[in-house]
Parts: structure tokens; C-alpha cells; sequence
């Protein structure tokens, strides 16, 4: 899949022993271009690798937060049926879906239109609430180091400085088919419960 290519950073290059879990000295780059003191993010990186840093959002990407497991599935809806995602972290339960600058704005009333359109289908009613983080707003990112905890890792880990980021109606479309996902496995859980009650959990990361 081809990226779409953004202004490029003025950050520094990293050195190379930076490029652990997936995270390139390029993707590490693009993380700390959304800061107002890029090159000072990257000293604290290279100086602490297991340092937690806050970007924020609105200029260089937009987040999309949802509960883990339903995350998880519209990464495979992203990855199965449509065009792959941009960057995805999971932190304290929750997946962060790294967006296009925007998408924060705009999601909420393409979910409402959507809601409206569906006459009362309940395939929105049965989304999660999506939390939207754009201008003005900040988030923690998993630290680049492969000590880091469990809690807050990356998924799909950010390897270009202009890595191609989801818009709004692409991350409506994934919610939408992910709903549709959990409400039929939800039937047949409870018409046919399984031997084995733990969720198989898609790890996308391994797509890359």
C-alpha cells in the first residue's frame, strides 16, 4: 500500500539502534514531528528510550480510541477488507487508531448521519463509544523500547516519516462492519457456546 506523502519532518535522524518493536528511526521521527519541540522529543529518546512522552494532536495525526477487542475488530475489517490502517497502539485497555489531522472533527456527525441512515438497525446503536482526540487534545504513545509494558505497545508500529493515515469515513465504514462482527459472534455464542470461552484476538502486527 502506498503512502501518502506529507511535508517532510525537520527532525534529526535517529541512530539506528532505535529501530526496536517495529518502531524505525523514520517512524520515530514522524511520533516526534507532532510535538512543538520535535528535536528536543528526540533527545529524550535517545537519552531515556523507556521514557513515556505526550504528543499532541491535530497537526501530524488525529486519534481514534475504542475498547481493545473491538479495536482489534476493525483492524481486521482494515486489514481484510479494506485499505490497511496507519498506526494502531494499545494503551490501558484501550486501541488507539492514529488517524488523518481532521478526523476528530469530523467523526462524530459522519456517526450521527450514519445513525440516521440505519433507520433503527442498531449497527450503530451497537458501536462503542468512539473517543476522538484532535486539536488541542494529547496522548500518551508507547515508549520505543522493547522492555516497554504490556499495558501500552504498539500494534502497527510507525516506520515512515509520512505514514498514510485513515480519514473519517474510512474508520466509520471499519466501526460499522466491526459491529456487525461482534453482534453475529454474539448469536453465535449464545445459541452454540464453544468449549473454549476466550476470544481469539487478531494481532495485526504480524500483517506487516
Amino acid at each position: 500500500m502506498s503512502s501518502t506523502r506529507n511535508p517532510a519532518s525537520s527532525a534529526a535522524p535517529l541512530p539506528d539502534r532505535f529501530d526496536v518493536c517495529g518502531v524505525t528511526p523514520d517512524g520515530a521521527a514522524w511520533l516526534a514531528s507532532a510535538g512543538t519541540y520535535p528535536r528536543s522529543t528526540l533527545t529524550l529518546w535517545e537519552e531515556r528510550p523507556t521514557a513515556p512522552v505526550v504528543l499532541p494532536c491535530g497537526t501530524a495525526f488525529d486519534i481514534v480510541n475504542v475498547p481493545a477487542i473491538f479495536g482489534r475488530r476493525m483492524l481486521d475489517r482494515l486489514w481484510d477488507e479494506g485499505p490497511g490502517s496507519g498506526p494502531v497502539a494499545v494503551h490501558r485497555g484501550r486501541t488507539l487508531l492514529f488517524s488523518a489531522p481532521g478526523t476528530a472533527q469530523r467523526l462524530p456527525s459522519l456517526l450521527a448521519w450514519e445513525a440516521g441512515e440505519s433507520g433503527g438497525s442498531g449497527r450503530v446503536d451497537a458501536l462503542p463509544p468512539l473517543l476522538c482526540h484532535g486539536a488541542g487534545d494529547a496522548v500518551t504513545v508507547p515508549t520505543l523500547s522493547p522492555v516497554a509494558h504490556l499495558t501500552s505497545r504498539w500494534l502497527v508500529a510507525p516506520d515512515t516519516r509520512h505514514p498514510w493515515l485513515p480519514g473519517p469515513e474510512i474508520l466509520v465504514w471499519a466501526a460499522v462492519r466491526a459491529a456487525r462482527t461482534a453482534a453475529s459472534v454474539a448469536v453465535r455464542i449464545s445459541i452454540f457456546p464453544p468449549a473454549d470461552q476466550d476470544a481469539k484476538v487478531y494481532d495485526v502486527s504480524r500483517r506487516r
